[in-house]
């Protein structure tokens, strides 16, 4: 290695003769000490230690185990201690000065730099937690342990297998035609969708959906979308990132009031008729109907969220609103709550005005979805596995919606249980002597019971005299979620 180096083993500091290896410092890395932390870099074999040194005393200094000012030994100490050349440590404290990580001046030793920050001792952990309550009826997660790991393990197994090599290369932003293929084989058996696979993109669950059209109508002059309300809080986050802003629109019984929704003057909107979130309404035939007329009169957008869609206990799922109308509706879902969140898996189905440009957003923004995901899901849908999972899981969840009814008529008594019967959350009203709800609230908590109230997800104030709960059930037990409401009761007497 060629280098202008200043010789660390020179005469003299500015202070006057010095040791030509540089006084002893007190404060200093003990021989011993620098051994024990470089001795794995010196047993590497010969071709390879003079790297393993110098990456050994780089990541020494990265992490913080060797701290800025830290007197390193003299190169003849350091060799002697570690069994290697001088030369090997010279080269290495030379590179390190070179890059930063040490200094040095003629006489004065080597030190470790001030220019490297420590790193931190481990990489965080942002996902969302369980608050670590005793009973969690907080809504939005599954229950994670109804994964099929057996049957998604075959089909990874059965895709390695006969992938082909160049399927792992880039592919189509929209996503693999397999996928799309089956995807729309199963929506529009499921969900009566008209899918068609050229305008069905693959996409990283709902959120970039969401933020896929955000960017789309962005661009096309959008600045405002009308957003159900209450309704989910995720919406105004996820637009706001690409720009656009959200308005919040009043529902009815029947669902998003359409009076308000002409008036507003915006010409795409939010919703989820199938099952609105988080109230747990259906959208009525009537209240359909008069929103595809809105959407054709200004020729505009409705953005179908089918979060849930699958999960009816009472009768088969409505189909979904963009059967009606594929020209002014776009359609999104996930796996989220039928497999996991984790999988970040999911589509979009776009008007044929839209496809073009959203596919180009696709593709500058990840240029497309994983493919061997994408191949495993297809093959999980081709072999039937998906729709025994909707099985399993549809079975499961009316249990547990069953046991949560049970328990809020036996423990809350006058307790109504509103919206339909489908989808992973009840809203449980409560009589009067229950409230106020800021009262109630405290109480539950203080007893450990994590709940979030109807007005959570509300954009204006609600009056919250009355207590109002959207109570998750999915990732319960049976026998938990009695537990859970019973002790609430215990801790909330009126």
């Amino acid at each position: 290695m060629t280098s202008s180096r200043t010789n660390p083993e020179g005469p003299a500091s500015p202070e006057g003769p010095v040791d030509p290896e540089g006084p002893t410092d007190p404060e200093g890395l003990t021989g011993s000490a620098a051994w024990e932390l470089l001795l794995p870099a010196a047993s590497a074999p010969a071709r390879a230690r003079g790297r393993s040194l110098q990456a050994a005393l780089r990541e020494a200094v990265r992490s913080g185990r060797l701290a800025p000012d830290t007197r390193l030994p003299s190169s003849r100490d350091l060799a002697t201690d570690l069994g290697v050349s001088r030369g090997l440590v010279t080269e290495a404290y030379e590179q390190l000065t070179a890059e930063g990580y040490l200094r040095s001046g003629r006489g004065a030793g080597t030190w470790v730099g001030g220019a490297v920050r420590a790193a931190r001792p481990r990489a965080r952990d942002l996902a969302p937690r369980s608050p670590g309550a005793r009973a969690d009826f907080v809504p939005g997660t599954p229950d994670l342990s109804l994964f099929p790991r057996a049957a998604w393990a075959a089909a990874q197994r059965g895709v390695l297998a006969e992938m082909p090599h160049d399927v792992l290369g880039y592919p189509d932003p929209r996503g693999l035609p397999r996928l799309r293929t089956a995807l729309a084989e199963l929506l529009a058996r499921r969900r009566g969708v008209v899918a068609d696979p050229e305008r069905l993109i693959v996409v990283s669950g709902v959120a970039q959906a969401t933020t896929l059209l955000g960017f789309v109508l962005h661009a096309r002059g959008t600045r405002t979308v009308g957003v159900e309300d209450p309704g989910s809080p995720q919406h105004g986050a996820l637009y706001a990132s690409a720009g656009v802003g959200t308005l919040p629109l009043p529902l009815d019984e029947e669902g998003l009031a359409v009076g308000p929704l002409r008036a507003s003057g915006v010409r795409a909107v939010v919703t989820t008729p199938a099952h609105q979130f988080p109230t747990g309404i259906a959208y009525s035939a009537q209240r359909r109907a008069q929103l595809l007329d809105w959407a054709r009169s200004v020729d505009g957008l409705v953005v179908e969220d089918d979060y849930d869609g699958d999960f009816r206990y009472d009768r088969a799922p409505v189909g979904a609103l963009q059967g009606l109308d594929p020209e002014h509706v776009a359609y999104a879902g996930s796996v989220s709550k039928s497999l996991a969140p984790g999988l970040r898996l999911g589509w979009l189905l776009v008007p044929e005005s839209l496809a073009d440009e959203v596919v180009e957003r696709k593709r500058t923004m990840d240029l497309g979805h994983p493919t061997l995901d994408q191949a495993l899901f297809a093959r999980f849908l081709e072999r039937g596995d998906y729709d025994r999972q909707l099985r399993r899981c549809q079975r499961a969840y009316r249990q547990r919606r069953d046991a949560l009814v049970t328990a809020l008529e036996e423990h809350f008594p006058g307790a109504q249980v509103t919206g339909i019967a489908a989808g992973l959350h009840v809203i449980a009203e409560l009589p009067l002597k229950y409230g106020p709800q800021e009262h109630f609230l405290e109480r539950a908590a203080s007893a450990g019971v994590a709940v979030r109230p109807l007005t959570a997800y509300a954009h204006e104030r609600v009056d919250d005299a009355v207590v109002r709960l959207v109570l998750g059930y999915a990732q319960l037990s049976p026998g938990r979620i009695r537990a859970g409401i019973r002790l609430m009761a215990g801790a909330i007497r009126p």
